[in-house]
């Protein structure tokens, strides 16, 4: 190997790192959100049963996942939105990434047949088409009525759309329009 074609080899070897890490921030924070299955990206390695206790306990299995901290989420740019939320009939402000986008980052193969399973710190799952999260523009909501939600109320993440906008969901009493809007989102499988 020539000299010229060694330092180029090393140059972009070298650079790898730097262009993960554009894709892939470094965590500053605890990992708040990891998605797990049909993705492209990983920072941060299998499932460990003795020190991933609420995911063992939620039977849950990966070799590899995309984890985001606060700063990860928040840096991605954020929409609002106002439902009226089941729990006290008042329209609130939302926002946060959309959710689509946050499947991208951790490069998802979202196809009209994906499903995303969303999990809750409780142990409620919601089962989404891909098609379903486009259409209703569902967003990771951190920020309620722009406060940062908190851990033991609504967050500090809620998989969550306005179902205003959604004829049929509309059209239903309030407290059926949030089923599939788990509070407390800490894992999301995309199958």
């Amino acid at each position: 190997m020539d000299k010229r074609r060694f330092l180029a080899a090393g140059a972009a070897t070298a650079a790898t790192p730097l262009l993960a890490s554009a894709r892939s921030p470094i965590l500053r924070g605890p990992a708040l959100l990891t998605l797990t299955g049909a993705i492209a990206q990983a920072n941060r390695g299998p499932l460990d049963p003795a020190l991933d206790q609420m995911m063992h306990k939620h039977k849950l299995s990966f070799e590899r996942g995309y984890t985001f901290d606060w700063d990860a989420l928040t840096a991605l740019p954020a929409m609002s939105i106002r439902p009226a939320l089941e729990y006290d009939g008042k329209a609130h402000t939302l926002s946060g990434p959309l959710l689509l986008e946050v499947l991208a980052r951790a490069g998802a193969r979202i196809k009209e047949e994906t499903q995303v399973v969303l999990r809750a710190v409780d142990g409620y799952a919601a089962t989404l088409p891909a098609a379903q999260i486009r259409a209703r523009r569902f967003i990771v909501a951190t920020h309620l009525d722009g406060k940062a939600m908190p851990l033991g109320g609504l967050g500090p993440l809620w998989a969550v759309y306005e179902p205003e906008r959604v004829p049929d969901m509309a059209a239903r009493p309030l407290a059926e329009r949030f089923a599939q809007c788990p509070w407390a989102l800490y894992h999301i499988e995309v199958q």
